[in-house]
């Protein structure tokens, strides 16, 4: 299989192309706002088949860490060993990556880039390659690539240069390991406090600030036009999952807005995205029955889809959210789903369950005339674009050799260390119990590693109780506890933990000073027995290093809360304390 980036090496035509490319992009410059014209990239699309280009709708995973590395999931799910194979089968837009145990792709830097520079070579087109690195809770590819901040630790500190000088970084190390396109930012507004799969994944509660810090990382993911630097980013997920009280990998959750309240919470970090020239959006299944009572999850509603390019003028590359997820399953067989998807006004079809079929009803949809073959050349063009506008369609190849050089510099922990420690916010300090420098401190409660991590930076003792304590854990943190001069107690989820709510409160009937620590949500903080709160929003090593150093007096909380902390205790948007 001819490899894409030979192709455009080694053919006339193609680099005649690439000239033509940057040429019509400059004498034919874009309203304000807007990305260059799509007659820059219809030369490639008319020398497509109607199969290529539909399969340059799809993204797709793939099993293996190496492109030729032989997987018995890639045989049972597309009927080839390899991922190159998958791509040079399918022809794909793009590749997904993941670091799980269904789909392990990433190991170390030199790995990912190989992979990358592998499965370019078996793709005629070059492909657009992604993965999910909204970094804190969602993050994929770990050290030594460098760590930033999530979402809402990042709305705590307040800070959009920090948060678009963490995008640029992130963006420039992932385009090092053949990475092109980021599935961040996440641009839910966290309106539902018990929301169960955005939560810190999300700026802010607060519709202004989202949009704020939304706009900031797509500036710093995306760069500018035409560089080999920036990655496509994705804001997600249309029209917005931040008011669900369920998760749409296991259910179809429903969101109760009318239109006027989702114009008002909703929208305004996607307005923010699309002005900051966003390369794509992903859609959320989620049902808004106000807005389209017929029972469709917004992936396939044309009424949602509207929404965003009518009212809002969107006019780049719309991808759903993952098509093997319950939420977008409920009412039709998986191939057709992604007809119903492109009838809906949507261009890239995430993650189908089989490939194959999907590829195949698409295809039988316009020779059926039910999608017409304009409609499929609509949303390639988008594709094309949008890999035209990051340098996709003429970047060189990614050097392997580079990678581990290219990531987690020194200059690049720095910032990040710089940017988390002003993530920290100091919610309650009753009795000026902080700083302290602890000489017994003992560290229990939430998470095996991160309790460990923390008692270590205090010099402390660590006694993991985990997510639901045992009566015989609890009354041994209690014990443990009276031989420390500080009790540290990590959390997550305590509203909905009895068991964790017995630990804090049998630890602070012990007459300890008690310092609470919410390793995830800050809701976490309105449990009144503790008289001390800090929220971390992460129970990442980088987060953890900041608490210390909070705790122990060498730098001052400067967070902010990003969201207003219901409860019998309750804390507005913006509170936060400092020493």
């Amino acid at each position: 299989m001819t490899s894409g980036y030979r192709l455009w090496r080694e053919a006339p035509v193609l680099r005649v192309l690439t000239v033509a490319l940057v040429v019509t992009a400059l004498v034919s410059p874009p309203a304000a706002g807007q990305p260059p014209r799509p007659q820059a990239v219809t030369s490639l699309l008319a020398g497509m088949t109607l199969e290529q280009k539909v399969g340059q709708l799809f993204v797709t995973y793939v099993n293996g860490q190496r492109a030729d590395e032989e997987h018995p999931d890639n045989v049972r799910d597309f009927g080839v060993a390899t991922p190159a194979e998958i791509v040079a089968k399918y022809r794909p837009g793009g590749v997904i990556y993941f670091d799980n145990d269904l789909h392990d792709n990433i190991d170390s830097p030199r790995q990912i880039a190989g992979l990358s520079r592998g499965l370019q070579r078996a793709s005629k087109i070059p492909l657009a390659i992604s993965t999910d690195q909204e970094m804190g809770l969602v993050t994929r590819i770990g050290p030594p690539v460098t760590q930033f901040p999530g979402n809402m630790a990042l709305g705590a500190g307040r800070s959009t240069t920090d948060a678009e000088q963490a995008a640029t970084i992130t963006a420039r190390e992932l385009r090092a390991l053949g990475v092109n396109q980021d599935f961040a930012p996440d641009a839910d507004v966290n309106s539902n406090p018990a929301n169960p799969v955005i939560g810190v994944r999300s700026y802010s509660g607060d519709p202004k600030l989202a949009a704020e810090f939304t706009a900031a990382q797509v500036r710093g993911y995306q760069q500018r036009f035409l560089t080999w630097s920036g990655v496509a980013a994705t804001a997600k997920h249309f029209p917005g999952h931040g008011d669900t009280a369920t998760d749409s990998h296991t259910s179809l959750p429903v969101v109760d807005r009318t239109v006027e309240q989702w114009r008002e919470m909703d929208a305004p970090p996607f307005r923010a995205a699309i002005a900051a020239g966003v390369d794509s959006i992903m859609t959320a299944h989620i049902l808004m029955p106000r807005i389209d009572p017929s029972g469709e999850p917004a992936t396939l509603s044309k009424p949602v889809i509207d929404l965003l390019r009518g009212e809002l003028g969107y006019d780049g590359v719309v991808i759903t959210d993952a098509l093997d997820m319950a939420g977008v399953r409920q009412k039709h067989p998986d191939a057709r789903i992604p007809v119903l998807a492109l009838k809906a006004g949507v261009d890239q079809l995430l993650m189908p369950p089989k490939l194959g079929e999907a590829i195949t009803a698409v295809v039988d949809a316009v020779k059926s005339g039910e999608l017409t073959e304009r409609r499929i050349d609509q949303s390639v063009l988008r594709v094309l674009r949008m890999k035209f506008l990051r340098g996709i369609l003429t970047s060189p190849p990614v050097d392997p050799d580079k990678a581990d050089a290219a990531v987690g510099t020194p200059e690049n922990l720095a910032a990040a260390r710089t940017i988390t420690d002003r993530t920290t916010t100091a919610v309650r300090n009753d009795g000026g119990v902080l700083p302290r420098r602890p000489k017994a401190a003992l560290v229990t409660g939430w998470g095996e590693n991160s309790t460990r991590t923390l008692a270590k930076l205090l010099g402390g003792k660590a006694l993991p109780t985990g997510a639901t304590p045992t009566p015989e854990q609890i009354t041994g943190a209690v014990e443990a506890a009276g031989a420390a001069d500080l009790v540290v107690v990590l959390t997550s989820g305590l509203s909905g933990s009895p068991e964790q709510q017995a630990l804090v409160d049998r630890l602070v009937a012990t007459g300890r000073p008690v310092v609470g620590v919410a390793v995830r949500n800050p809701y976490d903080v309105a449990y009144t027995s503790v008289p001390v709160w800090l929220a971390t929003y992460s129970y990442g090593a980088g987060a953890l290093e900041s608490v210390a150093k909070v705790i122990t007096g060498e730098i001052g909380p400067k967070g902010l809360l990003p969201v207003a902390v219901p409860g019998p205790t309750p804390y507005p948007l913006g509170h936060g304390l400092t020493w």
